[in-house]
């Protein structure tokens, strides 16, 4: 109906003419006495003919708007429709350069930044090495400066392949507790300098996800969770089948940031206060999250913990 009314919109000129000729032609009719039949029948005809030549007209028109909707290129019926499409088949060519450009840009920016970040790695594990034959205070906070170190690189290589054609998921069904154990692993020694409790049972839940990001989003969870938390515990338990929770009794976050910690670059008071806060983290968590097919959501009071959940019961994502 919209086609329809858009067609008898571009011709109401053509419409208006012709009702006002017809009317012309009817008005010399009269004014001359001829008999009716005179004026009716060449009235008549001419309205099916313009009829017909209405429909034909509208039949083209839905054909080559079905052709554009189909991003092909109708056949110009005119010199001012053929410069038209000049324009648009040149515009296109720009596109194409300018997506082949950008795609060569980004694609070598990853390749620098994944050289970057293993060869950054080397000098880490090195570190790590001499670190390792010390059990001194001094040492087990460089050991937790270093895993900080890990995880931003971590973090920029994951920021920079979210919106990569070839970003590699592997589907499968994992064991959630593997996943977990592996990402508190890594924090194991700030559990130890902070002194706080880490409050874990198996879960027993078998999780369709990916085993790479889905670790890396419970391992940026943990991270925060043992970032902003003093004294106390960070308890890592399943409040329903599926609904993995990791809460802890940090500082919490203020109700006026909590919609927003999962924007991207948003840090908010706690990060205000502490210098290093990037703001990308839970960014990264939540758009992970949302294309594994899961889900992300905070719960906190400030002052008395934060209570992050992952909804893992639905994941509309096929199994490779």
């Amino acid at each position: 109906m919209d086609l329809f009314k858009s067609y008898l919109k571009s011709r109401v000129k053509v419409i208006a003419i012709c009702m006002l000729i017809a009317g012309m032609f009817s008005a010399s009719y009269l004014l001359f006495k001829m008999p009716v039949i005179v004026v009716v029948y060449p009235l008549i005809l001419c309205l099916l003919i313009g009829g017909v030549a209405f429909t034909i007209g509208f039949m083209a028109y839905r054909s080559r708007h079905r052709m554009l909707l189909r991003e092909e290129m109708p056949v110009s019926t005119d010199r001012t429709e053929e410069d038209y499409q000049q324009i648009i088949l040149k515009l296109r060519e720009e596109q194409k350069q300018s997506e082949t450009s950008a795609a060569e840009k980004y694609n070598n920016m990853i390749d620098y930044y994944t050289v970057w970040a293993h060869q950054i790695k080397t000098p880490i594990s090195a570190m790590r090495l001499r670190l390792q034959s010390e059990d001194t205070a001094q040492a087990r906070n460089l050991t937790g400066d270093l895993n900080r170190i890990e995880e931003y690189v971590k973090m920029v290589l994951t920021f920079l392949r979210l919106d990569s054609d070839s970003t590699d998921y592997l589907i499968r069904t994992y064991d959630l507790d593997q996943i977990i154990r592996a990402a508190v692993r890594r924090f194991s020694g700030e559990f130890i300098l902070k002194k706080l409790t880490l409050e874990y049972k198996p879960v027993n839940y078998t999780v369709l996800s990916d085993e790479k990001w889905l670790t890396f989003v419970i391992e940026q969870i943990i991270s925060n969770a043992v970032k902003y938390t003093q004294k106390g515990s960070v308890r890592i338990y399943m409040d329903e089948p599926g609904m993995l929770c990791i809460a802890d009794t940090g500082i919490g976050i203020s109700s006026e940031d909590l919609p927003r910690i999962f924007e991207n670059g948003f840090t908010g008071f706690n990060g205000r206060e502490d210098k290093r806060a990037s703001g990308i983290g839970l960014y990264l968590c939540k758009r992970i999250t949302e294309n594994l097919g899961h889900g992300i959501t905070a719960e906190s009071r400030l002052g008395k913990g934060t209570t992050i959940t992952l909804d893992l019961r639905i994941a509309e994502l096929g199994v490779e």
